[in-house]
């Protein structure tokens, strides 16, 4: 038995935040299904499970409605396999009844009652999908009484959150920890976490197919599971199928020379151009090299999809030479004095602090164009 665990496509999810890469960033959930079947074609894989989460929300526009189906219609080899989620629960008049409503392709199988279902003559389904967005109650409870054919492999597919296993665990929509033991599983595929993640040697998270947070998943992927009968260990292998890969970077700089170590370190990426990155810098600079950064950062920015710029631990501390550039008349001289006693005061707040140091950021480079105006 071999197929392919997926979940958390989250089809329509909104990327405000991120500009102009928003509609980038979208429409590679859609191709990372086109992905997935085109691995399942190629590893011979006739069935597709996906544990909740196909949509983002439970009223997507008809277009967003309609995608992912098509995407799925488009391998009619592939059979795939849809719980709903705590993002597109079944209610009634609801979500999925528009989906039954506009036309399910052949080879889609929805499953939203906890009820099992054949895979073929060597497996069957044991379905767990979610009418709400919240639950109480574990839904994978009612695998433990079902009955099958002791000759077929049992495979859980559900959405939730492992009950003891970290912070995580403590969330709603809780699923037991030893489930696939107790209801005698041989797998259990699940979704909710962004991560692949393995809870133990028969239970999983395939973890988003297209990576869409920081601090998560940093590429989208599936798994492809094998299982040779009843009671065999799976064998569970993790396969690419996102587009963008989510970095956070933390540097410290303490000089100008910094800012260039940093930047050839980013531009040796494998695909810049497909890197989504949050960048925290800390620590401080000279006045000089805090101008000359945001033209570096706006080169990075430039070569990525998308640049998150963290600069709020990132201080100023400009030296004698910075004070000296900045002399009209000794006036803003005098200023950039008083701003740097200010940015420097341990007694002011941070926001006062901060106010000062970009005072004479502004300073220092209105002292700049200034000076390059008046030279011959």
């Amino acid at each position: 038995m071999r197929f392919i665990h997926t979940g958390d496509w989250q089809i329509g999810k909104p990327f405000r935040s991120f500009g102009t890469a928003e509609p980038l960033l979208q429409q590679a959930r859609l191709d990372a299904i086109t992905a997935i079947g085109t691995l399942a074609a190629a590893q011979g894989v006739a069935d597709v499970l996906i544990a909740g989460d196909v949509y983002d929300s439970e009223q997507p526009g008809r277009r967003t409605l309609l995608e992912p189906l098509e995407r799925m219609r488009g391998f009619p080899q592939v059979t795939w396999h849809v719980i709903s989620g705590n993002h597109d629960p079944h209610r009634a008049n609801g979500l999925w009844d528009r989906v039954q409503a506009a036309g399910l392709p052949a080879n889609v199988r929805l499953h939203l009652e906890p009820v099992s279902h054949s895979m073929g003559e060597t497996a069957v389904l044991l379905p767990a999908p979610m009418r709400r967005k919240s639950e109480v109650n574990d839904l994978t409870q009612w695998m433990d009484a079902a009955e099958t054919d002791g000759g077929l492999i049992r495979i859980g597919l559900a959405h939730g959150s492992v009950q003891g296993f970290g912070a995580e665990g403590e969330a709603n929509n809780p699923i037991a920890a030893d489930r696939a033991r107790s209801a005698g599983l041989d797998y259990l595929a699940l979704g909710d976490w962004h991560r692949t993640l393995k809870i133990g040697e028969r239970t999983w998270y395939a973890g988003t197919h297209e990576a869409d947070g920081f601090g998560s998943q940093e590429i989208g992927k599936v798994l492809l599971v094998e299982i040779d009968g009843p009671g065999a260990v799976p064998r569970v292998s993790e396969h690419r199928t996102g587009k963008y890969r989510w970095m956070t970077l933390t540097e410290r700089v303490g000089q100008g020379a910094d800012i260039a170590v940093i930047d050839a370190k980013i531009r040796e990426l494998t695909d810049l151009s497909a890197v989504v990155m949050r960048l925290k810098l800390t620590g401080s600079l000279p006045l000089e090299a805090r101008a000359a950064l945001d033209g570096q950062l706006a080169g990075l920015d430039a070569a990525m999809t998308h640049l998150d710029i963290q600069l709020g631990d990132l201080h100023m501390r400009p030296t004698q030479e910075d004070i000296e550039r900045i002399d009209f008349d000794g006036v803003l001289r005098e200023a950039a004095g008083t701003l740097r006693a200010l940015a420097e005061d341990a007694s002011r707040s941070a926001a006062e602090r901060r106010h000062a140091e970009d005072a004479l950021v502004e300073l220092f480079l209105l002292s700049a164009r200034t000076s390059g105006s008046e030279s011959p």
